[in-house]
């Protein structure tokens, strides 16, 4: 390796929201806080446990609701549309 190109790394401590920290080397100066670890991911617990970040699981379940909706309300159109052309 070339001398003088390469970061420097530091001893940094990765804390995380669930209160477990552990040291490790990064080129990040600083501590470094995580939101999910391997003490309390659910890969790595074996529970489950629902993560959400800024309500992004609420907003989808919305999304999809409203998706849905149209779709019943597009298909209510056109058996509208086609019984009307069966009147006439």
């Amino acid at each position: 390796m070339k001398a003088g190109i390469h970061p420097a790394y530091e001893n940094v401590k990765v804390i995380c929201a669930c209160g477990s920290s552990f040291a490790t080397r990064s080129t990040h100066k600083g501590d470094l806080r995580v939101e999910i670890c391997s003490s309390c991911h659910p890969f790595f617990t074996g529970r489950q446990k629902l993560v959400d970040t800024e309500g992004r699981v609420d907003r989808f379940q919305k999304k999809m609701a409203k998706a849905k909706e149209m779709q019943a309300d597009k298909k209510a159109a056109t058996d509208a549309k086609a019984a009307k052309k069966l009147v006439n």
